[in-house]
């Protein structure tokens, strides 16, 4: 407790550093918002100006951009469909169905109740066992380990969403098929290029994402006005009950240890921690055709897991040098420009800049809870936009988000033939859930699988032989056969599949 409050006064004992916590602060929830342009873009241009800052501000920037950026893409996840960042895909999947049926506001209450909650359990915990959790996460999880996750939340994902399980293992498989465009992992072999130079580096998921929710979107909307069925989105500003939240303690209590253990291991973060949270959230719930369809335990999931992942994915960081994601690698630059290396003796050398950054993190979870609820009654007047004027927006602002990740013509064009195609499946009962976590996970599951191939030197025997591998693909396989089950059970009951 000293030494948080001695991080504390280090934190507001300036007005520099005031000004500097504010902007990140905001600069996190705006940037966010934008989808294309997220957090990792302000990150991105702040860094040459970091050096100009005592270690502790520009670490401090890092650490409160890491949160709010996280919350503000549930934002226009939830009023459009436009997830600001992958993390923020699963909170659309349920998130936009209750603003079409008019509990806009309850929807996003959720999200910031949740967010600032997830965030404030992970940073305490981090204080309390950052140097043990770390070597634990490192010493036990490795690439084989994390692959046999990534399995069994694929297995899980192909009941989400879709019409029918058969549509969502296809869904599913879809998205593995997408996330094998480019060059090969390991050897580097040119994989469905089709001898186009651009589609070596693979496709880009957040064309994609922008592409399956905000240009399909548009069309399934443009559609209804066209037959004469569009119906406006309702206004409306009523918060989720206590006793709605009573309810879903289960749930959150589950995202909380989720998200922290995906953030804990170097190289997950928050997106698979988000997609795991909800497909734990499917898998449990008594009513699991409800999801999909504006449930909001899966808004409450996918927000307290990911930001749960915030303050995680500064465990392995700050103990051991190892960078969970994107920012926090940028973070080690940072940490480097200033002569310090992150790692165990960071923990002795530089203890006042380590407990700057949990005081930092921790304020700025309590913060998104008060910023949240000011922003949510400014921004439910968006959807009193009419649709004409609403649509060109949506989509203007999705072509430039998709063309800012690489600056690539073709993720332009990815982004609207995708949008096409999500159009045609949704409305055939496929499951864009499931296909986006194909493509999501698919990757970071092949990469994984080859490293583990590695490691055990091709020898699936010593790899299946490890305990934590050997559990998780037992339960994954374990899910698919009980899907199988009952699937097969509901034909034989005449149930449609």
């Amino acid at each position: 407790m000293e030494a948080f409050i001695d991080g504390t006064l280090t934190l507001f004992g300036s007005p520099l550093s005031v000004l500097i916590f504010f902007c990140g602060l905001i600069g996190g929830l705006l940037f966010g918002a934008i989808p294309g342009i997220n957090m990792l873009t302000l990150a991105a241009i702040f860094l040459p100006f970091s050096g100009l800052l005592s270690a502790s501000d520009a670490i401090m920037f890092y650490s409160v951009l890491y949160c709010s950026g996280t919350y503000g893409g549930a934002v226009t996840a939830i009023l459009f469909n436009i997830p600001g960042a992958p993390e923020n895909a699963p909170t659309a999947f349920d998130g936009y169905p209750m603003t079409q049926k008019g509990q806009a506001g309850k929807a996003i209450g959720a999200a910031v109740i949740c967010s600032a909650f997830g965030g404030t359990c992970s940073v305490l915990l981090m204080m309390l066992a950052t140097p043990v959790l770390a070597e634990v996460a490192v010493v036990y999880f490795g690439p084989p380990e994390i692959f046999a996750l990534i399995f069994f939340g694929i297995a899980v994902a192909s009941s989400v969403g879709a019409r029918t399980l058969w549509k969502g293992w296809l869904s599913v498989g879809l998205g593995l098929m997408m996330a094998t465009v480019g060059l090969d992992p390991v050897a580097g072999i040119e994989r469905y290029n089709f001898d186009y130079v651009y589609l070596l580096a693979g496709l880009h998921f957040i064309p994609i994402i922008l592409g399956f929710f905000a240009v399909s979107e548009v069309f399934v909307q443009a559609e209804k006005r066209v037959r004469g069925i569009y119906d406006m989105p309702k206004f409306a500003t009523s918060f989720p009950s206590v006793a709605e939240f009573w309810k879903l303690r289960f749930a959150v209590a589950r995202s909380v240890g989720l998200g922290f253990f995906a953030g804990i291991l170097p190289g997950i973060g928050a997106t698979l921690a988000a997609f795991l949270s909800y497909n734990e959230a499917v898998r449990w719930s008594k009513t699991p055709e409800k999801f999909g369809r504006g449930e909001l335990e899966g808004v409450v999931a996918s927000e307290t897991a990911n930001n749960a992942a915030t303050g995680a994915a500064m465990i392995p960081l700050l103990a051991l040098g190892l960078p969970g994601g994107a920012l926090t690698a940028m973070m080690v630059g940072v940490f480097q420009m200033h002569d310090i290396e992150p790692g165990p003796l960071v923990f002795i050398n530089s203890s006042d800049l380590v407990w700057v950054v949990f005081a930092a993190m921790f304020y700025a979870n309590i913060a998104i809870l008060v910023l949240g609820f000011l922003e949510t009654k400014t921004v439910l007047h968006l959807l009193k936009i009419p649709f004409q004027y609403l649509a060109p927006a949506i989509l203007l602002l999705s072509t430039v988000g998709a063309y800012a990740v690489r600056s690539l013509p073709m993720d332009v064009v990815v982004m609207f033939v995708a949008g096409l195609l999500a159009y045609l499946l949704r409305r055939t009962g496929y499951s864009v859930a499931g296909i986006i976590l194909g493509l999501i996970l698919g990757k970071l599951g092949e990469q994984n699988f080859a490293l583990a191939m590695q490691m055990v030197s091709y020898d699936m025997w010593v790899f299946i032989s490890r305990p934590i591998v050997a559990i998780l693909l037992f339960a994954g396989f374990a899910t698919i056969v009980t899907n199988l089950i009952r699937a097969l059970g509901g034909r034989n009951r005449g149930i449609a599949l």
